[in-house]
């Protein structure tokens, strides 16, 4: 038996739906929260998953402005932002935890309302019990 060097050791149950995406030239982000249990980690998880600019302040409303341009990243015909991981820092930082999902709905529907604008949707995996 031969094992595909490109095989995902530790598939996810949105891996299809992420390939889908990708398939069809969607930008697709992987935002792992696994380990994240300080603000500080969060923004650096953010904008290494995200590839967000130098410019990027590590705060909430720099993170909320940079959802909300993307004329930093390449052109896509929508993106798609996975967000998995995320139990530890629910539990560790809940109110962090409620920022974050606003800022990811906020600039989500920002780019639903803006016309001819790729579309930015978010997933978010269910936490295993």
């Amino acid at each position: 038996m031969t094992m595909d060097p490109h095989a995902n050791p530790h598939p996810h149950p949105l891996d299809p739906a992420l390939a889908a995406a990708e398939a069809v030239g969607w930008a697709v982000v992987r935002l792992d929260l696994d380990g994240v249990r300080t603000r500080a980690r969060l923004m650096d998880a953010c904008a290494e998953a995200f590839g967000l600019p130098e410019w990027f302040g590590r705060n909430w409303d720099a993170l909320a402005d940079c959802l909300r341009d993307l004329s930093w990243l390449p052109a896509a015909p929508g993106r798609l932002v996975a967000v998995t991981g995320w139990r530890e820092l629910e539990q560790a930082r809940p109110e962090d935890w409620d920022v974050l999902q606003e800022v990811l709905e906020e600039a989500s529907a920002h780019w639903r309302e803006v016309a001819g604008g790729p579309p930015l949707e978010v997933v978010v995996a269910a936490a295993r019990a």
